[in-house]
């Protein structure tokens, strides 16, 4: 088996950028707007309708993601669109979002994720 070499430095900056997101998803309202925006650009009133979120939680936790980066917006007329901007997020997003990655893993499972 290869074994890699990572310098100190940069696995530090590495962990630091993936507890930083990890922080942002730990949120359920946030993981939820993410996984709904992982299947494409929603207006607010969608994403409030698909998960039932009331608007001053919604516009908080949008807010968040738009500060972290992992979201971005456009206008069109008076409708505020919405759509990831992260693909590291995007990426996180589509295993944690996606029905069968939530059943408990099988030693099967796994190998894919082995080196």
């Amino acid at each position: 088996m290869q074994t890699v070499s990572i310098k100190l430095s940069a696995m530090q900056g590495l962990a630091s950028q993936a507890c930083k997101l990890m922080r942002v998803l730990s949120n359920p309202d946030r993981l939820m707007i993410l996984c709904q925006l992982s299947k494409g650009e929603l207006r607010v009133g969608e994403i409030e309708a698909l998960l039932q979120i009331e608007q001053p939680t919604l516009s908080q936790q949008l807010s968040v993601l738009r500060q972290e980066g992992l979201v971005s917006t456009r206008r069109d007329g008076k409708s505020i669109y919405y759509q990831m901007q992260s693909v590291v997020a995007l990426f996180v997003i589509k295993i944690l979002c996606t029905p069968s990655s939530l059943q408990q893993p099988t030693s099967h499972g796994l190998q894919r994720f082995k080196a």
